[in-house]
């Protein structure tokens, strides 16, 4: 079983040769970054970010959904309370909200209703965001709507984050940097959200 064998090649690889890292992280954990990103296996934070464990705290679901703050009930508390945690807490420095292209949970909010009735814990996560497919409804290029409400849904979700009290006060007072980002899976580039003009930049290293 290829995991069960990549077990056993970390202990006796990976482990051994950076034991020393590794045992160092027993004393606790300080991540720099809360990322919030999809649960699509596709993407894996700490391999297009090129970080080691302990530097991010993560949270993966359906198409990377903060729940705003008046409807962080039942269910949804799971995202919110991890969020606390991870601002008030362990008090990063950085939140990233990273959505990606061919996003199967946007997509879903195009499916037939019959198909969607079949998977109602999916359809009521979705509800979060369905008001989002009102605003590329008149788009007929597939490729083209695809793009626009994956993007969008990632200004969404930054927007969602500011319905925070505990989030917002620190954004507003710097000790916070909030990032929406947008990764393309078959070119391997990232775009960044500028919060200031409004539009996605690709992420060349120069301007960050």
């Amino acid at each position: 079983m290829p995991i069960i064998d990549g077990i056993v090649r970390f202990k006796k690889e990976d482990f051994e040769r950076d034991k020393e890292f590794f045992q160092g992280l027993k004393e606790g954990q300080k991540p720099h970054t809360f990322y919030v990103g999809c649960s699509d296996s596709r993407v894996v934070p700490n391999l297009i970010t090129k970080t080691l464990p302990g530097e991010l705290f993560v949270v993966r679901n359906i198409a990377n959904v903060v729940p705003p703050a008046d409807r962080n009930e039942g269910t949804l508390k799971c995202t919110a309370s991890i969020l606390e945690y991870a601002v008030k807490y362990l008090e990063v420095k950085n939140i990233v909200i990273c959505g990606h292209s061919n996003c199967g949970g946007l997509k879903a909010l195009f499916y037939p209703k019959e198909k969607l009735e079949k998977l109602p814990m999916v359809n009521r996560w979705l509800d979060l965001i369905k008001d989002l497919k009102e605003k590329v409804d008149d788009i007929e290029d597939i490729a083209l709507r695809e793009w626009e409400i994956e993007q969008l849904n990632v200004v969404r979700q930054i927007e969602n984050l500011l319905t925070y009290d505990f989030v917002k006060e620190r954004f507003e007072s710097g000790e916070l940097k909030i990032y929406g980002w947008y990764y393309i899976i078959e070119s391997g580039e990232v775009y960044n959200y500028n919060l200031e003009i409004k539009e996605f930049e690709l992420i060349n290293g120069e301007e960050f």
